[in-house]
């Protein structure tokens, strides 16, 4: 009976060992600011180009529609079909992707999440950072990995745009464990934008993403500001009724 009750501790104690170890080996870094404006339309309308362009290959985004994203962006309906819609026919439609989920697993191993509220689970400096975290690794399936998803199924799907990178790592060894500490990333191949532009590029993205996880949000902020500026009013004209009631009361 006493060694069955320490069998349950000794598994928990082994999961965090190994948790430990694999943090440690990990290095990581901190996240970078995404400094997104979820109000500048131009930004967004480059970000859903991006986005549909590079991303809606493998990823959906079911829970917003093609007349959300033209109202909101102020685009029209022949500039969404033009410019945003490769597989859908009306615009009433939601974001879906091309690729069969039992295709998208058996070639990543995982079918890709959908990207509708990718934003709101991880944040944007969380999606602005992955984006700009892929290393060269030989002995990775697609030949790179990311800082901050380790053994990522996700290629580099940017390659073009950023080109190929390089993480060098520290190590640092105390009480004879061996931990690696993230140091930075060395350029090996450049990319059609510099480093600047690809910055914006990605920014775009994730402001997009950002948008799509919640489309009314400016919205509710127009509507917050006037009710904030009625219960103002409301609050003055009850001080005043207020004082009018009670002036002849000592």
């Amino acid at each position: 009976m006493h060694k069955l009750r320490i069998i349950p501790k000794l598994v928990l104690i082994g999961a965090i060992a190994s948790m430990t170890q694999v943090h440690a080996a990990g290095g990581g870094g901190p996240l970078e600011e995404a400094d997104i404006d979820p109000g500048n339309i131009p930004s967004l309308q480059r970000g859903a180009a991006n986005f549909m362009n590079y991303c809606a290959g493998c990823h959906s985004a079911q829970y917003v529609r093609y007349t959300t994203i033209g109202k909101h962006l102020g685009l029209s309906e022949e500039q969404l079909i033009d410019n945003l819609m490769f597989n859908a026919n009306k615009t009433f439609e939601t974001i879906n992707t091309a690729m069969p989920p039992e295709d998208a697993e058996r070639w990543f191993g995982s079918v890709p999440p959908d990207m509708s509220l990718i934003a709101r689970a991880k944040g944007a400096d969380y999606l602005y950072s992955f984006l700009k975290g892929y290393y060269v690794e030989p002995g990775s399936p697609t030949g790179v990995n990311n800082l901050y998803l380790p053994g990522t199924s996700m290629p580099h799907v940017l390659w073009e745009l950023q080109g190929y990178q390089a993480a060098n790592y520290s190590e640092h060894s105390e009480n004879g464990i061996v931990t690696r500490q993230f140091e930075g990333f060395e350029p090996l191949t450049a990319g059609v934008l510099d480093a600047e532009a690809y910055d914006g590029f990605v920014r775009d993205t994730v402001n997009f993403l950002a948008y799509i996880a919640e489309p009314i949000r400016s919205d509710r902020r127009t509507v917050g500001v006037w009710v904030l500026i009625f219960l103002t009013i409301f609050l003055v004209l009850a001080y005043m009724l207020k004082k009018e009631i009670w002036k002849d009361v000592k």
